[in-house]
């Protein structure tokens, strides 16, 4: 008889032990996660996960600092903030942003494109950031919208400092604007210290001491309702004011140059030769800064961007113009540090002057039948090309271009303004690694009267001037003279950046040059002999006239047959007193025609400016 079993008690123990044990370690794992995530939301992650409970209860709001003034040298404000009333929104907060938007064109009258800007700032800007809809609203817009306040949530009226330049287009350059910050601008600043800060230095002064002006941001604790509206404030740490900037730059001295240079292109530049401080920096055609603050409208920018005249580009920094002959006073030292001439030394001038060896390629004088016979004082007070030609060839391009270089040409002033220029002073190697070709002479020729391949911004034209006028002494240029803490009244005075000194070989050598350049202006045939009447001093100066285009051996340069764009640049540079000089100025007008005509007068009213001189006395 066969037996069957229907239960094997040993197997169903084991499998309910092993099922109890799986399920007793697998709820241990769970206990253990569990603790360790308690122990770290309740030990480590405590303040984090408080502080968003507090949140629903207590908010934190940054303080921005308010930016630092600019003052010219006599105390006149030529950038400050004054209060205005925005329309802000914030999109996360918005709950139907076209409707809104549609909303807001009825009631404010905006036009479509102001739409369509509001929502490209929007696509561009993070969802917690507050977007502008419309700048400094006008009292009824203020009114208005704050009856219809509770259809636009998200949406408010928001009163802040805008900075605001008094002067307009005047010192549009030199101080520059701030606007808004961008992402590029976020990459680069401080983000914790620029919460709650909409704007930032964009160009000039306001760029360059970005830090100086900003200040410091604080940060105000506040218990809010339900609502998200205040209650009542717990904690304020207060914001710290940007610093007063106080400039070298003199407003009197800015607006006697503007108007001076008239309808010309260009830029003029003055300087205090013995501390660098920058008293006027003009550069024409100009605009309003004010209009880039809150942000210009695309047509408005694509005026002045596409503009043919180039307003938003700064001459005065980054314009390149042939030197002409105002280089020939360093072209003349270099001749006498070097021993290639003497005072004496003398050249004949028949109104061209032909290389050895090529009679047949006349480099020509600005003069037809030239000068006849002339000494080192003759050829820079009468300005002969010829003298100048035969000196230039006669020391060579590298050593002219290396004296040249110890007066800064082709190199950054270190002007505390951005974006500046280098230039360009040739020599033999810069054209083998740019250009691939060999140095000719007849190219040593031309650079030696101040053309060919010389390229000298305004700034460095200035620099070099002040440089001769101090005999070697050198101080690189500087527009801000002082700063001012908000809680002090005490001006904190920035020490001149002084250069190294230029080596001299012999100082007769430096009054020699000086003493012709006041030929220029005060000698029977000075070719500036006009601007030196009725002044009190001795000045000294020289007068430059830079061609836009070549001309060929048989052309003749006739201004009336030309476009205005192709006549001559005008060049002055010019310091007084000439034995003690306090004063430097460098004038560039673009197709002024000749420098004594149209930049030397323009010179001669700066130096009454500065000095009170009355011309009518």
């Amino acid at each position: 008889m066969l037996r069957f079993e229907l239960k094997d008690h040993h197997r169903e123990n084991r499998v309910v032990t092993d099922r109890l044990i799986f399920a007793a370690i697998f709820a241990g794992i769970l206990f253990a996660v569990i603790m360790v995530r308690l122990t770290i939301l309740q030990v480590f992650e405590y303040e984090h996960f408080n502080a968003l409970s507090d949140r629903n209860r207590v908010d934190f709001e940054p303080l921005a600092p308010q930016r630092g003034l600019i003052y010219d040298r006599n105390g006149v404000v030529l950038a400050e903030n004054i209060p205005v009333f925005s329309l802000e929104l914030v999109p996360e907060k918005v709950i139907d942003l076209d409707f809104t938007l549609q909303e807001l064109k009825l009631l404010l009258v905006m036009t479509d494109d102001e739409v369509a800007e509001i929502k490209q700032k929007i696509k561009r800007q993070r969802r917690f950031r507050e977007v502008v809809v419309r700048q400094q609203l006008t009292e009824q817009e203020v009114a208005k919208f704050s009856v219809n306040r509770h259809r636009f949530p998200g949406v408010d009226v928001v009163g802040r400092l805008v900075r605001h330049y008094p002067h307009g287009s005047l010192f549009a350059h030199t101080i520059g604007y701030v606007g808004r910050i961008n992402e590029k601008d976020q990459k680069k600043v401080d983000a914790q210290n620029y919460k709650g800060t909409q704007y930032i230095g964009k160009t000039g002064v306001e760029r360059f001491y970005e830090d100086t002006l900003h200040g410091r941001v604080g940060h105000q604790q506040i218990e809010t309702n339900v609502q998200g509206r205040m209650v009542r404030e717990i904690m304020n740490t207060p914001s710290v004011s940007g610093q007063d900037l106080f400039l070298h730059l003199d407003i009197n001295l800015q607006r006697v140059a503007s108007e001076a240079l008239g309808d010309f292109n260009g830029s003029i530049i003055a300087l205090d030769p013995k501390t660098g401080g920058v008293l006027a920096m003009v550069s024409k055609p100009d605009f309003n800064p004010n209009e880039f603050v809150t942000g210009i409208s695309r047509k408005s920018y694509a005026v002045l961007r596409d503009s043919l005249e180039r307003p938003l580009f700064d001459r005065a920094l980054r314009g390149h113009y042939p030197p002409g002959s105002t280089l020939k006073p360093f072209v003349a030292l270099a001749g006498l540090e070097m021993g290639v001439v003497d005072e004496q030394s003398t050249s004949f001038c028949p109104g061209w002057y032909t290389l050895p060896g090529k009679p047949d390629h006349r480099y020509r004088c600005w003069k037809k039948h030239g000068h006849g016979k002339v000494d080192f004082i003759k050829a820079i007070s009468q300005s002969c090309d010829v003298y100048f030609y035969d000196l230039a060839n006669a020391m060579g391009i590298d050593r002219l271009h290396g004296f040249l270089d110890l007066f800064g040409f082709g190199r950054r002033t270190g002007i505390d303004i951005p974006s500046e220029s280098r230039g360009l002073s040739p020599s033999r190697e810069w054209k083998r690694r740019v250009r691939n070709q060999v140095w000719y002479p007849g190219e040593t020729l031309i650079s030696g009267i101040g053309q060919g391949f010389n390229q000298m911004t305004p700034i460095q034209l200035a620099h070099a001037t002040a440089t001769l006028a101090m005999r070697g002494e050198s101080f690189s240029p500087q527009v801000v003279r002082a700063t001012r803490n908000a809680e002090q009244d005490e001006l904190q005075l920035l020490a001149p950046k002084r250069l190294d000194t230029l080596p001299i070989i012999d100082i007769k050598n430096w009054e020699a040059t000086v003493d012709a350049m006041v030929e220029v202006i005060h000698g029977k045939r000075g070719t500036a002999r006009k601007i030196g009447v009725g002044l009190p001093f001795k000045m000294a100066g020289k007068t430059g006239t830079a061609q836009v285009f070549g001309i060929k051996q048989d052309e003749k340069y006739d201004a009336k047959t030309l476009d205005k764009k192709l006549h001559d640049h005008a060049l002055f540079i010019a310091f007084a007193p000439a034995e003690d000089p306090e004063f430097v100025v460098v004038v560039v007008a673009e197709n002024g025609g000749g420098g004594s005509h149209t930049a030397a007068p323009i010179a001669r009213k700066m130096i009454d400016q500065y000095f009170g001189i009355k011309p009518n006395e």
